[in-house]
């Protein structure tokens, strides 16, 4: 067994982390108006739970509105209801067969608010990653002192293994920055 393979074996773990996160700040609402923000809320709708992805099609005719267009027309009063209680703050109007959503615009309070949540998640994404880089770095010397790799081999490991976690701190760090212009 070499080191590399301790590396491929953590590389899908840490773009794991890095995919969560991207899901994650996918649904903090931003001036733009984005499916993700309610493709998620659960809505109880006969007796079970359904995500209104499963309820409906969500469309983003304008840059602060959403439009869900229920596949049943029973289904728009228990979409509403989940919608309301969801506490993002959007208000519903029922046109006919759709919902429509209209964001209200972000004050400087909640842009704040929002800022701290987006470091908050990162910092947390950041923290799993160095975890993970720490159980293959166990790994690594622990086969080290099993004589199955060199001591080279080693820090050659360490290197590599600390070059893929800079760069998903990269990517993280990128991200962020993405999402935190979007607040503008």
């Amino acid at each position: 067994m070499s080191y590399k393979e301790f590396i491929d074996k953590v590389k899908p773990e840490i773009e794991k982390s890095f995919k969560f996160l991207e899901g994650e700040l996918a649904k903090i609402r931003t001036s733009r108006a984005s499916p993700t923000l309610v493709e998620d809320i659960e809505v109880n709708a006969f007796g079970s739970k359904f995500t209104i992805k499963q309820l409906g099609a969500i469309s983003t005719p304008q840059t602060n509105q959403l439009v869900i267009q229920p596949w049943d027309v029973s289904y728009i009063e228990p979409i509403e209801k989940a919608i309301s209680q969801s506490g993002l703050g959007m208000s519903c109007a029922v046109d006919k067969n759709i919902i429509r959503l209209n964001l209200p615009m972000l004050t400087e309070e909640y842009r704040q608010s929002l800022g701290k949540i987006l470091n908050e998640k990162a910092e947390q994404a950041k923290q799993t990653i160095r975890r993970q880089r720490e159980d293959a770095w166990n790994k690594i010397q622990t086969a080290q002192k099993e004589k199955q790799i060199s001591e080279d081999d080693k820090f050659r490991g360490k290197d590599e293994l600390q070059k893929v976690v800079d760069d998903y701190q990269e990517k993280i760090k990128n991200l962020v920055e993405k999402k935190k212009n979007e607040l503008i």
